[in-house]
Parts: structure tokens; sequence; C-alpha cells
């Protein structure tokens, strides 16, 4: 893990931050299933980051202001959200364009967040297809 990323995991309160590992963790396993290479992981704007060279960014966090909620941000100059709103908008929470709202008290929707990651992942393929070829 980046050593930045890792201080910032660090400050999370014990609930948010293994909700956000298990995230993290689920990023770095669709990334290796599709084989799309060496996941970049940094702080952007403070918050963890992956991306590869294939897809969209994708960034974590969870907001003192909102504590019951953890987040996944995507890039809001793509479609993706509005896509996953289209594919997902019966089992996720949206807020704009750019982020998936999930609750600490909820279990992981993991097989949702799979799609909706690896739609993110591949996005430089997929971004001229209607609804992202999914």
């Amino acid at each position: 893990m980046d050593q930045a990323v890792k201080c910032r995991f660090d400050q999370y309160p014990k609930e948010a931050k293994m909700r956000l590992v298990a995230l993290r963790n689920l990023i770095l396993t669709v990334a290796t299933s599709l084989e799309l290479g060496e996941v970049e992981e940094s702080l952007k704007w403070g918050e963890p980051s992956y991306s590869v060279k294939t897809g969209s960014p994708i960034r974590l966090d969870w907001k003192s202001k909102f504590p019951e909620h953890y987040y996944l941000f995507f890039n809001c100059n793509t479609k993706l959200v509005d896509t996953f709103r289209e594919l997902h908008g019966d089992s996720l929470d949206f807020q704009g364009n750019r982020e998936i709202q999930l609750t600490l008290s909820s279990p992981l929707p993991e097989l949702v967040l799979t799609h909706c990651i690896e739609l993110a992942l591949t996005y430089q393929q997929r971004k001229h297809l209607p609804w992202l070829g999914a």
C-alpha cells in the first residue's frame, strides 16, 4: 500500500476504515481479474485514488460531516455515474454525477459494485458505447 494512502486509511474511524479497505480490495481484485496491469494507488484531493491506463480513476472516502456514509467517487466528466444509475438505480444511492453513497450499517453490495468498478477500470475502451457496453 502506498505510504500516504496508508496514513490516510489510519486516520479513518475503525468501521469506516474496514469498509474502505474492503472497497480497496475489491478494486484491486477486479483489476487483477481483468488483467489490467498495475493499479496506481495515490492520494488525490486527500482521498485514496486508484487508476489503471484503461480506465477512469476511482476515489474512496469517508466524511466526518456525514459519519454514517462512505463514498466511491468517479470523474464527473464521464458517463459512469449516469450509466450506474440507469443499471443499478434500484440498489445504489447516488449523489450528482460523481459519487456512489454507501451506508456503514448496510452490507457491502459487492456484486453491483464489482460491475461498476469494472466499467470504471475499462472506461477508455467503453466510453463510445451506449451504456458503456453494459
